[in-house]
């Protein structure tokens, strides 16, 4: 497994702990105190902001889960790219599929997180 395998892991299971402490701790452990997320429906800055958007995401969305897509992380320097499903069980056609680039900082952490969207709800 490669750094940025194991950085895209822990990233959706930021993205998939629902005890709130358990994710603010990976949150300050994985990503820059400034980290910037952007996707179609949303705009954060900081740790704090990111968690309040991921807590969002949990209550729009309970019993689901984020997993990685169908194809391998694609990484080169301080930056990845990769697609992730969001469904009630991996092997089923996902409710939402999605695509991420994530860049790292100095420290290997996450600073920003450039998301889009390719398939959701109707």
């Amino acid at each position: 497994m490669s750094d940025f395998d194991s950085v895209v892991k822990r990233y959706l299971d930021v993205w998939n702990e629902t005890d709130p402490a358990k994710r603010r701790a990976a949150i300050d452990d994985l990503f820059a105190d400034d980290v910037r997320y952007i996707d179609p429906l949303a705009s954060v800055s900081g740790r704090e902001e990111l968690d309040g958007l991921i807590a969002a995401a949990q209550g729009q969305f309970p019993g689901l889960a984020f997993s990685l897509g169908d194809h391998p992380v694609d990484a080169h320097h301080d930056q990845a790219r990769f697609t992730w499903h969001l469904g009630a069980d991996p092997a089923a056609e996902p409710l939402v599929v999605g695509f991420d680039v994530a860049e790292l900082d100095a420290d290997g952490r996450i600073r920003q997180v450039l998301g889009f969207l390719d398939k959701v709800p109707g």
